[in-house]
């Protein structure tokens, strides 16, 4: 099987080596000459022609930005044929999928999500999503799947509009967190003297906001502005975060504490192993303290 990888970032780069590992015939594909070039050792070939690259593949992946789909698929689209896919892996998938729908009509397209990043050892107990919208998308997914599955990954199969819908609180809601996180903590004066005397509520807290500054923007800003439910999900933490801090200046601790006990029974209501979870991730981040 021969695939090819349009995008040599990292999760393009990612994705030839995985497939490599893998014993298939693998052609990257980027624009950049440079980075090309710096993947010379690869045992791979080598191309900045993306129609080259994606004529004889079996498999085509655009490991490329959510806004650089469009002119891929336009590119790309009047040279591929019956029998070939062609898979996005972009963090959205509304766009993106409507997108190759719209100039790829010889080849089945099938939108994914791996949700993972390029330092992932393999997809080995990792989620990869697969939002088929046809019959011939549904198929080739069941055997993308299947595949997927004996490499141990754990595989969810939904339609893009309830990927975004997930999304829009498992990626959304926590980039913006991490950015309104961050933007606070460097407003604090004794910011570099915090950590010092951290406990493990504070690093989980640094942590999200470290990762998530350093990430990449144009990611993040894609994601915020594509998710077509996340700004209903930001408001309403915009009104829980006011009704809390009309509590704090009021001093009504009889009200705090209230509400936390009915978020805890909630909590237990809705997921019973919150707390086994918690105390997990709590044990863990105190032996990195010590």
């Amino acid at each position: 099987m021969r695939i090819a990888v349009i995008g040599a970032g990292k999760m393009g780069v990612w994705f030839a080596k995985f497939f490599l590992s893998k014993d298939y015939d693998v052609v990257l594909a980027d624009r950049k000459k440079n980075k090309l070039v710096e993947l010379g050792e690869l045992p791979i070939d080598l191309t900045t022609n993306f129609q080259e690259a994606v004529s004889d593949a079996d498999q085509i992946y655009l490991c490329v930005s959510i806004n650089a789909i469009e002119e891929i698929a336009k590119t790309i689209g009047p040279v591929l044929h019956e029998g070939q896919v062609v898979m996005d892996i972009a963090s959205i998938k509304e766009a993106p999928v409507k997108t190759m729908h719209q100039y790829i009509k010889g080849a089945t397209v099938l939108g994914t999500h791996p949700v993972f990043g390029p330092g992932s050892n393999g997809v080995k107990h990792k989620a990869y999503v697969l939002t088929p919208t046809n019959p011939e998308e549904q198929k080739f997914a069941e055997e993308f799947k299947a595949w997927l599955k004996k490499e141990e990954a754990h595989v969810f199969v939904m339609t893009p509009k309830k990927h975004d819908e997930l999304m829009s609180v498992v990626l959304g809601l926590p980039h913006f967190l991490g950015l309104v996180a961050c933007e606070t903590l460097l407003e604090q004066k004794n910011l570099s003297e915090t950590k010092k005397v951290a406990g493990t509520t504070y690093r989980m807290l640094f942590t999200l906001a470290e990762a998530t500054a350093l990430e990449t923007p144009d990611l993040y800003a894609a994601v915020q502005t594509n998710l077509q439910e996340l700004g209903k999900i930001e408001d309403i933490f915009m009104t829980k975060a006011q009704e809390l801090l009309t509590l704090i200046k009021n001093k009504d601790q009889k009200a705090i504490v209230e509400r936390m006990e009915q978020l805890k029974k909630k909590l237990v209501s809705v997921d019973g192993d919150f707390a086994k979870s918690y105390d997990v991730m709590y044990r863990m981040l105190q032996s990195t303290e010590e």
